[in-house]
């Protein structure tokens, strides 16, 4: 791909890096990304993701912008209540960048479509909120052998990791929590969350999505970061495969 003067001027300070360059720019500008949810964490990922000029990007949210949404998700302003999450987030990426293709998803994805939804994707971000959500993408991208940005936060709290479970030292996201079925479901509404934090892990998932599409410094697949905000405290702890995990075996005996 040959980038345009515009483009070159856009990108200035990312072809300027070179552990980026104009080649890895052109990467991005033809990459597909589909993201999960355009809430409180993928609301900011997808601007950052727009703004780098990733070429493509999928967002899959069934839901309407709510008054309640506004204390956090930044992409969505008063006028937007009542509409689609997803159709607002293609209006929004429209005005900020022409180079980039957003494909509303109005739809819930679950693990009958999860496939079908994230076929041929280069990443997949997922900032949902629910834990059921969460296993279908995470599933869906182990076979689908789709590098995997899972973020999440809680009132204080934000943890983000990167997966590709089908590589033989590389934990998949089934590693690290099991198949809960019984895991209780919770939200914002129940517990709270404090803004700002979500643009945080937000902005760490578009730049681990960036990261994924154009290999740059340390490797985060098999870490996961974990933010402690009332302490303000980071820590990165490493995941290990679990030999006894069902999604992993299930990768390793196909041929």
């Amino acid at each position: 791909m040959t980038l345009s003067d515009d483009q070159l001027e856009r990108y200035a300070r990312h072809i300027v890096l070179k552990e980026i360059g104009g080649a890895g720019q052109a990467r991005l500008l033809s990459a597909d990304v589909a993201v999960i949810g355009a809430g409180g964490i993928g609301s900011p990922a997808i601007l950052y993701l727009a703004a780098a000029g990733i070429g493509t990007i999928r967002v899959i949210d069934d839901d309407a912008v709510a008054l309640s949404n506004l204390q956090r998700q930044v992409m969505f302003g008063t006028a937007d209540v009542g509409a689609p999450k997803a159709e607002v987030a293609m209006a929004a990426v429209a005005r900020l960048n022409p180079d980039v293709k957003l494909i509303p998803i109005n739809a819930r994805i679950d693990a009958d479509n999860a496939a079908l939804m994230l076929r041929d994707a280069d990443a997949v971000l997922d900032g949902s909120d629910s834990f059921t959500t969460r296993l279908a993408v995470a599933d869906a991208a182990q076979r689908l052998r789709i590098p995997l940005v899972s973020a999440a936060v809680g009132p204080f709290e934000g943890q983000i990791a990167t997966y590709r479970g089908w590589e033989a030292d590389k934990p998949c996201y089934r590693c690290l929590v099991g198949a809960p079925q019984d895991a209780p479901e919770r939200n914002c509404a129940e517990t709270g969350v404090i803004g700002a934090l979500t643009g945080a892990m937000g902005s760490l998932a578009a730049l681990e999505v960036i990261r994924a599409l154009v290999p740059f410094g340390a490797d985060m697949a098999g870490r996961l970061m974990i933010a402690d905000l009332l302490s303000m405290r980071f820590r990165t702890l490493d995941v290990p495969k679990d030999p006894a995990c069902p999604a992993c075996a299930v990768e390793l005996c196909v041929p």
